[in-house]
């Protein structure tokens, strides 16, 4: 199978070159800096900087998970700008290529994740639930799967992953918390009663791999573990794997002050199961936080 990937040197994308090369698919990545595709994706991974360098060469399959990092710095105009080109205004580009092809692909898996449904409180939110909030994070995330939707109108099957929150030693928000747990300043967010939907880099492969090989997948799947868990209870596990207290809590006004609106994203919390993932038969490796994080300490 041929699979055409945005974002392949990012967290996810590139563990999922890995996996498929294992598997002889071949890869193409699109990339601003296609040059770096080889040596960050695998030497067998060809990486391009226009669509169109593609010709009409048959793909079978897109995975679309290009986008600037959501929380590596506050939301400034200028930031949300880039938030939503490096989403929305890419995938237009792909979907206006994708409407040349002769031959197109059979499916396109799309990224997204759970803050499409905004602060969900304590709802438990399924792939059947509406969006709970409307703030700047729940609009991107629903424009950017309105956006990939449209392929749909092309003959293309689309699939959406709403991503919670990937535990990697590779990188991603888990890297983000290290430094304050190593220094015993690590503690919950606030009051730490908002939910985690949380997922293992390896499940999280897996599953989009499932996906890709099931015929009649489509429509959006929450890619989080079936027991997602409070922010105070992740940060004692979190803790007690890193040999660390977990005791010193960030207050709400702080982060507030520090992140402006940004700080919406580590304050609410969705309780978000993935009803469609089970019910389609797939099984999660990691449904224990402390288990996940157990595989990934000698990392940390």
């Amino acid at each position: 199978m041929h699979i055409l990937l945005t974002g392949g040197t990012g967290l996810i994308g590139r563990q999922l070159c890995r996996h498929w090369l294992s598997q002889g698919h071949t890869l193409t990545v699109w990339s601003r800096q296609p040059e770096k595709v080889a040596k960050i994706c695998g030497t067998e991974v060809r990486g391009i900087a226009r669509l169109e360098d593609l010709g009409q060469t048959p793909v079978d399959a897109i995975v679309n998970l290009a986008g600037a990092p959501i929380a590596d710095r506050p939301w400034t105009s200028k930031r949300k700008a880039l938030l939503w080109s490096s989403r929305i205004a890419l995938t237009e580009t792909l979907l206006a290529w994708l409407d040349t092809r002769e031959r197109k692909p059979a499916v396109l898996i799309s990224g997204s994740a759970v803050g499409w449904y905004g602060d969900g409180g304590e709802r438990e939110l399924t792939e059947e639930s509406a969006p709970v909030i409307d703030d700047f994070a729940s609009q991107l995330c629903i424009a950017w799967e309105e956006t990939a939707l449209r392929a749909e109108a092309l003959g293309i099957r689309v699939i959406l992953i709403r991503t919670g929150l990937v535990l990697s030693a590779d990188g991603g928000f888990l890297s983000r918390l290290l430094l304050p747990f190593k220094l015993a300043m690590g503690g919950p967010l606030g009051n730490g009663r908002q939910w985690m939907p949380w997922i293992h880099i390896k499940d999280q492969i897996a599953l989009i791999d499932f996906l890709l090989h099931q015929n009649t997948a489509s429509g959006p799947y929450n890619a989080c573990a079936p027991k997602p868990v409070r922010n105070s209870e992740f940060a004692k596990t979190l803790g007690a794997v890193l040999h660390r207290p977990a005791f010193m809590p960030m207050p709400t006004l702080v982060l507030k002050v520090c992140l402006g609106e940004m700080s919406l994203l580590l304050l609410g919390g969705q309780k978000a199961m993935p009803v469609r993932l089970l019910e389609a038969g797939f099984t999660f490796q990691f449904t224990d936080l402390r288990a996940a994080l157990d595989d990934l300490s000698s990392r940390l």
